[in-house]
């Protein structure tokens, strides 16, 4: 194993910790404490290239490997983990379906409007149906060269402020995951709404929306793969997408383990630095383990990915793994900072609101320990 990093990967890792470093981290607690989507910042991420990360190279894009998609994740949800969703949600979330499904057809209208600025979303969870994919009740019906939708899909990251989404809809519940559908969908068809936007514990930089279809018709062209193909397209894009938010967690506990040891070095107790008492030193140590081992988890499972290795319980290692490590680094540098980190004045308590949705969205912890047993059982049960 080669744990060096490529050029490219080293140079993208350090474009985007220079980008966090100097267009997020200075204005993350104010987007924070306003519930602000960055627009401005989501410009400049689409200037520097790094909105459109999850583009292949034949399309416009810098058809980076998922190695360097991760570690750009990483370093943008060390800055900020809203502004990591809204960049993971776009370029690679709501756009892995059409990289898994679409039609070289296909992949130019997209990927060209992505290319011109376009953000996008990945319209999957419904108000009923959230870890039970096959219990949707978006319903999608062939009328014509067309298909109608109808339904709300639920705790739409992007969804406000997207151009395009991703949209998983069922033929008939009573086929469950066989006849569900995936589409392609302009923002721009008449009968999308959106819903109020969601005031959130964490991430509250990224826009957080229901959008609602009524009647929408979606030209067949838009269909991704064939009718009942939805479910296959929808758990591999999930499958796709746990190492990037194994990577979003991992740079969520980075932030606060760095402001952990500043923090222990600069206050004085009984004479000295905080960092002197073992107590301080155990619990860095702690933190610093568990943010190397996840880092590994996931990098393991972008090298899977990337070398077209079986990937499905890495990526679910990864993804719960470092969702675990985000919450107990940033409960952690909470403890550090004693009573001021249970305050607004310092960042830690923000760390702490972000790193819980890493053990929530695209899968569960509870979640990925099923996927995790299932491959035990499959693995070495005689």
């Amino acid at each position: 194993m080669d744990f060096r990093l490529s050029e490219e990967q080293e140079m993208m890792r350090r474009m985007a910790r220079d980008f966090a470093d100097n267009e997020i981290a200075p204005y993350a607690l104010e987007w924070d404490k306003e519930s602000k989507y960055p627009e401005e910042c989501v410009k400049k991420l689409h200037e520097t290239g790094l909105l459109t990360i999850g583009v292949p190279a034949e399309y416009g894009g810098p058809g980076l490997d998922f190695v360097a998609k991760n570690i750009v994740s990483e370093e943008i949800s060390r800055g900020d983990a809203g502004v990591a969703t809204i960049m993971a949600a776009s370029t690679l979330l709501g756009a892995e379906p059409v990289l898994i499904a679409a039609t070289d057809e296909q992949k130019k209208w997209w990927y060209g409007k992505e290319m011109e600025g376009c953000v996008t979303a990945f319209c999957l969870t419904e108000p009923g149906a959230g870890s039970d994919v096959g219990g949707m009740a978006t319903r999608c019906e062939k009328v014509g060269d067309e298909y109608v939708l109808n339904g709300t899909k639920q705790f739409i990251s992007n969804g406000g402020v997207a151009g395009l989404y991703t949209v998983f809809a069922t033929m008939d519940r009573k086929l469950g995951h066989r006849g569900i559908c995936a589409f392609m969908v302009d923002r721009d068809t008449p009968g999308i709404s959106i819903g109020p936007e969601e005031d959130k514990l964490g991430i509250r930089s990224s826009n957080t929306t229901s959008v609602i279809f009524e009647d929408v018709r979606v030209p067949a062209k838009n269909l991704l793969g064939k009718e009942g193909d939805g479910f296959k397209i929808a758990m591999k894009t999930l499958d796709l997408s746990r190492a990037t938010v194994a990577a979003m967690g991992i740079g969520c506990a980075q932030a606060a383990y760095e402001a952990s040891i500043q923090y222990s070095f600069e206050r004085q107790q009984f004479g000295q630095p905080i960092f002197n008492f073992q107590a301080i030193q155990f619990k860095l140590a702690d933190m610093a383990m568990r943010i190397e081992a996840g880092r590994l988890l996931y990098l393991s499972a972008s090298s899977r990915q990337d070398l077209g290795m079986p990937y499905t319980d890495a990526a679910s290692l990864a993804k719960c793994y470092a969702g675990d490590v985000a919450m107990f680094v940033a409960t952690e540098a909470v403890q550090i900072h004693g009573g001021y980190g249970y305050t607004k004045e310092y960042p830690v308590e923000k760390y702490f609101r972000d790193a819980k949705i890493f053990q929530i969205f695209e899968g569960t912890g509870e979640v990925q320990r099923v996927v995790i047993a299932g491959d035990i059982r499959r693995k070495f049960q005689k």
